[in-house]
């Protein structure tokens, strides 16, 4: 399969090295790492085992990569305003696009213009960052949970997930897209917004019992929010959040995403994490009173 990475930052510089590795036909989108990864590889570290791609297919621009069966999206959505046109270039008559952004609305942009039904989305389940040009760190986790935009199980969802299990990335296809994205909100909203603000790793933050509490409060509206949406089955919030809380507890000092982009000064998710899932649970009558307070003071933090 021809697969190209849109937004090869941690994760798709991760997903992409696997899927090659795999013996996929893999060609990347690249700014930071271009001149790294053209001239010297790819370098993957990981608890399951480190390894190097020599050779690896990437461009600056999308019209190099040419049209591909599958475009898989790994943009910061604050980017999102870039993504059609870096998409565009790299569609054919059967190609399919798989976002694997955070939050929500990513898959509505992609079917405004390439239609709902060559859109699919993912939840990655991932702990990496990024290192030197040209190595991505992978320090656990990896799961993805994927599914159609339209809903429903379909062959193709299945195919796709068979694909990444191949490359050993565990993966499962799902029948509600919308229940996942809600799901994984659980975990984005309290842990990337508190470690964004404070500085505090997930490991510090739990250790911490009043922002522990903070943090189970923050799940629960999330989940409130989430089951107000028309979900095929609802979130079990006591269940849910206790398996959040004991998956966290197994990430020893990681540093959620949007805490690196304060510390590095770049921009915030803030729309897909924390604007849309707010707009949709106040159309839904759930006000979610200490997540809108958190978007507040993220946002309050952003750069002009």
């Amino acid at each position: 399969m021809k697969i190209a990475i849109v937004g090869a930052g941690a994760l798709g510089l991760y997903y992409g090295a696997m899927l090659q590795r795999a013996g996929n036909d893999v060609r990347f989108l690249l700014r930071r790492d271009y001149q790294a990864i053209r001239k010297d590889g790819l370098s993957v570290t990981s608890p399951n085992g480190d390894f190097h791609l020599q050779a690896v297919q990437c461009a600056l621009d999308p019209a190099e990569l040419g049209p591909v069966d599958l475009v898989l999206v790994g943009l910061k959505t604050f980017a999102n305003h870039r993504l059609i046109e870096l998409v565009a270039p790299l569609m054919q008559d059967d190609t399919c696009v798989l976002t694997l952004q955070n939050g929500l609305g990513n898959e509505e942009l992609l079917a405004k213009t390439f239609g709902a039904e060559r859109v699919l989305g993912g939840i990655a389940f991932l702990c990496s960052n990024r290192g030197e040009p040209g190595t991505v760190h992978h320090m656990g986790q990896g799961r993805i949970r994927l599914g159609e935009l339209s809903g429903g199980f379909s062959e193709r969802a299945t195919a796709l997930a068979r694909m990444f299990n191949q490359a050993q990335v565990p993966c499962e296809a799902v029948d509600d897209l919308r229940r996942a994205r809600w799901e994984k909100l659980v975990w984005n909203i309290p842990f990337n917004g508190l470690s964004a603000l404070t500085g505090k790793n997930v490991t510090e933050l739990l250790r911490h019992e009043p922002s522990r509490r903070e943090i189970i409060a923050i799940m629960g509206e999330v989940i409130a929010a989430g089951n107000a949406q028309d979900l095929n089955t609802p979130i079990e919030a006591e269940i849910f959040i206790e398996k959040m809380i004991s998956a966290t507890e197994t990430m020893d000092g990681y540093r959620p995403s949007m805490m690196i982009d304060r510390l590095e000064g770049h921009p915030l998710e803030l729309e897909a994490i924390y604007g849309v899932p707010l707009t949709r649970a106040t159309a839904c009558g759930v006000e979610m009173v200490r997540v809108r307070m958190l978007h507040a003071l993220l946002e309050l933090g952003e750069r002009n």
